[in-house]
């Protein structure tokens, strides 16, 4: 495994972060192609074993049982000051008028419960899942930085922002001496680039370290074009996402498909590598229902694409609609 500075902190965390959406009790939430306590062991030891340190949850996935099953099996796993433990706030976690979004109730009420979920005293980032464009974002920034000075977070972070908006937090957090968001985890993969426009350089110039999700395209860039599997029939995220798809994605996952039987790897190996080598990212997210899904993402670590490939793999990208941004 490698591991690298999460942007200009101390904070070391491993070249590839686990995404935990996939863990979660089937049931609970809108997810029903989540895996249980189970089923998630086996995936949380290989990435254990394989050297991963930064795991990525959210307190809306499965309603919250992402980060019951994570937490229980952590703890079992390895010793707290080992691990980076990632979570999120914004998404709707009960009914009422203050049981989502940003206000200062709010992120107050859930890093609490995040923290009961887990398991832990406190998680090593705390990221805005989306902006709650409602809440005034000094009413934001300010509760995050309470929730840091409270001990509850070591690091903030934010996701699926307009680059004018993160930019202008970074601004106001700046003028106001409250604490800075060190992560963007943002839309990144072959088949959607449009962070590379404005995102990408700001998170650069800012030593922003970034957590791209999705880097597969949910499972796209890895099989042929017209195949589908039980979760891509059944999730309404990534229906949405890809819905739409053209001739010019389609013409991006072919040429994975060529490059990696060139290289004799999966191609996973191959979408993976290519965003592994964009400098500004720092960890992608990778989503893993069986642990071997995470030997051809550890495998990418040390795939090097030359430059005729990575013009081979990007020729063929035509600009997209914003999407991923709510």
């Amino acid at each position: 495994m490698q591991y690298t500075r999460l942007g200009k902190t101390g904070l070391q965390v491993s070249r590839l972060c686990l995404g935990c959406m996939t863990f979660g009790e089937p049931l609970r939430g809108p997810h029903e192609w989540t895996l249980d306590e189970e089923k998630t062991r086996p995936i949380l030891v290989k990435a254990i074993e394989s050297g991963i340190n930064f795991f990525d949850t959210a307190n809306m996935y499965s309603d919250g049982s992402s980060e019951e099953i994570v937490g229980k099996l952590l703890q079992e796993l390895a010793p707290r000051d080992e691990l980076v433990i990632a979570t999120k706030v914004y998404g709707r976690m009960r009914p009422g008028p203050n049981g989502a979004g940003l206000s200062r109730k709010a992120i107050l009420h859930e890093i609490d419960q995040s923290l009961k979920r887990l398991g832990t005293d406190y998680v090593d980032l705390y990221q805005i899942h989306r902006l709650d464009r409602e809440t005034p974002m000094e009413e934001i920034l300010e509760a995050l930085h309470d929730v840091v000075k409270a001990g509850k977070a070591r690091y903030i972070g934010a996701s699926s922002l307009y680059a004018w908006e993160f930019a202008t937090m970074l601004h106001l957090a700046d003028k106001h001496g409250w604490t800075r968001f060190v992560s963007m985890q943002n839309y990144v993969n072959l088949i959607y680039r449009e962070e590379e426009r404005e995102m990408l350089p700001l998170c650069a110039a800012e030593g922003i370290g970034v957590m791209p999700w999705s880097p597969l395209a949910r499972g796209k860039l890895t099989r042929d074009w017209d195949e589908t599997t039980f979760r891509s029939e059944n999730d309404a995220f990534g229906k949405m996402l890809y819905g739409n798809a053209g001739e010019a994605d389609r013409a991006v996952v072919e040429a994975v498909a060529a490059v990696a039987a060139e290289r004799g790897v999966p191609r996973a190996q191959v979408a993976m590598a290519w965003l592994l080598g964009k400098s500004a990212i720092t960890s992608p997210i990778i989503g893993a229902s069986k642990a071997s899904h995470l030997d051809d993402a550890v495998a990418a670590l040390d795939l090097e694409l030359t430059a005729d490939e990575i013009a081979r793999l990007e020729a063929p990208y035509v600009p997209h609609p914003v999407t991923g941004i709510s």
